[in-house]
């Protein structure tokens, strides 16, 4: 399909954030490419999408997954940086061997500078979304790419080979996972039990950072790890460094899951409240090129 020619739009001073979700799309809402537009939204960045797959779920599970064929989505991700331009890029479910090919592929040709990659691989409900054999694709072509690996403790378990099952073992978990070839690892123990939810972020070179929060008792927790993924390209998009995105983005995710502790959606784990403060449009200036 030829697209259509462009007109211009010169002189204008001001442009948007602009964060791309390369991932997988939620039918129930909460989880997916859905939620990662809501946090763009939500913390002012404009949006853009390229899916890589259509699933059926909803708050009690993944019913169905249709993979979205590898060149529809390197053309998504073409039309996007081609017309729009990207500041930061979020990666979520890729489910086989050629779509990683394809995001790595599109990660060097564009020479992205944020890049947060979440290796999804395992859903709230507990459904498995990724293909065994797709794991170490994705370790050796996008680790070494990304600004940020974001894993739970279940996709920190496959990745290592063993569990990860106490807050003494996030440390080496953390330092294991740099040495699958990722720049900077933010490993979250939200699965470990306790009243606080510990997150370790590591970038070599820096000490360890430790994140503590408040548990919140909460059935509603469903795209948790999409949503904290979103929300730290966000900031990154908006000028903040890697540690300070992070931190901005755990205290949304905080307060997103605290607004939506007392409201019921479906009969299972329900989604956050990504609205509960949200922000305009922010406007960056348009730098003219040299």
């Amino acid at each position: 399909m030829t697209q259509p020619p462009c007109s211009s739009q010169p002189g204008l001073p001001f442009r948007y954030p602009r964060v791309l979700s390369i991932a997988g799309s939620d039918s129930g809402g909460g989880a997916g490419i859905q939620a990662d537009l809501k946090t763009f939204a939500a913390l002012g960045c404009f949006g853009m999408t390229a899916i890589t797959a259509i699933t059926a779920q909803n708050t009690c599970g993944v019913t169905a997954i249709h993979a979205v064929p590898a060149e529809i989505l390197a053309q998504q991700i073409d039309a996007v940086q081609s017309d729009i331009g990207v500041d930061a890029v979020k990666i979520g479910m890729l489910h086989d061997p050629e779509v990683v090919m394809v995001v790595a592929q599109a990660i060097k040709r564009y020479q992205w500078p944020r890049v947060v990659l979440d290796p999804v691989m395992v859903a709230t409900s507990g459904d498995r979304l990724i293909a065994q054999e797709t794991i170490a694709v994705l370790v050796r072509e996008l680790f070494p790419l990304a600004t940020l690996v974001t894993p739970n403790l279940d996709e920190a378990a496959l990745l290592l080979g063993r569990a990860v099952e106490t807050e003494a073992q996030l440390a080496a978990a953390t330092r294991d996972l740099i040495q699958l070839g990722a720049p900077a690892v933010l490993l979250k123990g939200g699965h470990l039990r306790g009243e606080e939810v510990v997150d370790i972020l590591l970038q070599p070179g820096r000490p360890l950072l430790r994140m503590a929060s408040a548990r919140i008792v909460s059935a509603n927790t469903h795209g948790t790890g999409c949503t904290l993924s979103s929300a730290i390209a966000c900031y990154l998009a908006l000028g903040h460094d890697l540690a300070a995105a992070v931190q901005l983005a755990r205290s949304y995710v905080y307060q997103a899951i605290l607004h939506g502790a007392d409201v019921r959606t479906g009969h299972g784990h329900g989604p956050l409240n990504h609205a509960h403060a949200p922000l305009p449009l922010q406007k960056l200036p348009i730098v003219p090129m040299a």
